[in-house]
């Protein structure tokens, strides 16, 4: 089909576009033989140059030939009237003969245009598919069948609930790694203390940081908290006001369990993690009880700075259902 079209060109639109592709694409494909060492693109280069020659020997031969002068014509005797309009179609036709040049020209402009469209037409128009890793989202539970500590629990929110709170499309860019996208979610509804506390949490994990939200529906506060960090190994504690609830920054280490499925052994001790970064946040202004905990880790034991996980607190808990017990 394109060759057809190609064909209902005119000699000088056709011939000047076919040197302009033949060479930029000899050019190149003998660039990248080079490059790569591969001798079967070198040949294939080899034949769109030499097509290119043939077109530009067709071209010059072409003009040539209409640079030429015609051949002087014998004296004809006849009346003056047919004479004269005989010279008066010569000088129609001539001035109605394309200019060579100017369909060249065209045919560049054309040729360039559709290179042009062709170069940016994927960075103008948006790509379902540009390679680029795509945003996780929670999974739905619905149908889930929640523990009975959460029908005890005035409106106790859900492991989903806490997912589609923190899986915000800014969540990177408040840690600091605004670069990256999440790479696994999770939402769960937990309990503690034989199914007798609910214990909601959600996680998001990127290259960089892991975030977990959890909520303690307990009869605990965030002052009775920091009493017991006192006696625990927590470091770096540091009490605070956020969304004007009393709240508590504190360091420790994760738990590591490595779990053996193969060969019926059971898994190994229990390890050191990695250092992580606590926020609790009371569920209310007056601490009468609960709290919301955000943590953040690496596996390299990095952690962000205080103010990521404030910035996270301030974004992230408003957007979860107001369900405090």
């Amino acid at each position: 089909m394109l060759g057809f079209l190609v064909r209902l060109l005119p000699f000088w639109v056709r011939e000047p576009l076919l040197i302009l592709v033949g060479s930029v694409f000899g050019v190149r494909i003998m660039y990248l033989a080079h490059r790569d060492g591969e001798w079967v693109a070198a040949a294939i280069g080899l034949v769109f140059l030499v097509f290119t020659a043939v077109r530009v020997h067709t071209v010059a031969r072409a003009l040539r030939a209409r640079r030429a002068p015609a051949p002087a014509a014998a004296p004809v005797v006849a009346p003056v009237a047919p004479v004269a309009t005989a010279a008066a179609v010569a000088t129609a036709a001539a001035e109605k003969e394309p200019n060579a040049w100017g369909q060249a020209f065209a045919a560049v402009a054309v040729f360039a245009a559709l290179g042009a469209a062709l170069w940016l037409g994927p960075h103008l128009l948006p790509s379902d598919d540009d390679g680029a890793p795509q945003a996780v989202s929670c999974a739905g539970g619905e149908d889930e069948e929640l523990p009975g500590a959460y029908r005890k629990t005035p409106r106790a929110v859900t492991g989903d609930e806490l997912c589609d709170a923190l899986n915000r499309p800014d969540l990177a860019q408040l840690l600091g790694t605004p670069a990256e996208t999440a790479t696994a979610v999770s939402g769960t509804s937990n309990t503690l203390a034989d199914g007798k506390v609910a214990q909601p949490e959600a996680e998001v994990q990127f290259d960089t940081y892991t975030v977990n939200v959890s909520v303690m529906y307990n009869k605990l506060s965030i002052a009775q908290y920091v009493e017991l960090m006192e006696y625990g190994e927590e470091t770096d504690v540091k009490t605070l006001s956020v969304l004007g609830r009393p709240a508590v920054l504190a360091s420790d280490h994760l738990m590591k369990i490595e779990i053996n499925f193969g060969g019926g052994a059971s898994g190994g001790p229990v390890e050191q993690g990695p250092l992580a970064r606590t926020l609790s946040v009371a569920l209310d202004a007056k601490d009468r009880g609960g709290y919301y905990d955000i943590t953040v880790w690496s596996t390299s034991g990095a952690f962000p700075e205080d103010g990521a996980l404030l910035d996270i607190a301030e974004k992230v808990l408003p957007t979860i259902p107001d369900r405090t017990v």
